[in-house]
């Protein structure tokens, strides 16, 4: 069995890979909800009774002495604002300029990965919708 490339088969793998990218950007939205309603939501906790103060008096200087004094509700919050702003970069990037060649090349790569394993790959489904059956139809040699 010779196998062919895209090009070959007669279809464009565009919508494949911008369904792969949807769905990574999907998870990683994922995560980060996960992350605010757990270490966003416990830092926040902890941080209740001098939010109260600032939301009284509030300076630069004690929003300042509140984070310093709480190390591990201030990475918390690190954290969780670093990933979200982040993403908010990445996805403004992609509708501003589009695919980057490495972005490009590394989501091929991932596509081609998931091609040779085949229906037993998790994320089959995402760039075959349904049972995959037209992907195989056109994997079958001439």
């Amino acid at each position: 069995m010779i196998e062919q490339t895209s090009a070959e088969k007669g279809h464009s793998v565009e919508p494949e890979i911008e369904y792969l990218r949807q769905h990574m950007m999907r998870n990683w939205w994922s995560v980060c909800l996960a992350l605010w309603l757990t270490i966003g939501a416990l830092s926040l906790w902890g941080l209740r009774a001098d939010l109260r103060l600032l939301s009284e008096y509030f300076t630069w200087a004690s929003v300042k002495f509140m984070l310093v004094y709480n190390r591990a509700a201030a990475m918390g919050l690190g954290l969780c604002f670093g990933l979200m702003l982040a993403l908010l970069y990445a996805e403004s990037r992609h509708i501003l300029m589009g695919l980057s060649k490495s972005e490009r090349s590394q989501l091929t790569n991932r596509l081609e990965k998931i091609r040779e394993q085949g229906p037993s790959h998790p994320q089959w489904r995402v760039i075959c919708p349904g049972d995959g059956a037209a992907f195989r139809r056109n994997r079958t040699p001439k």
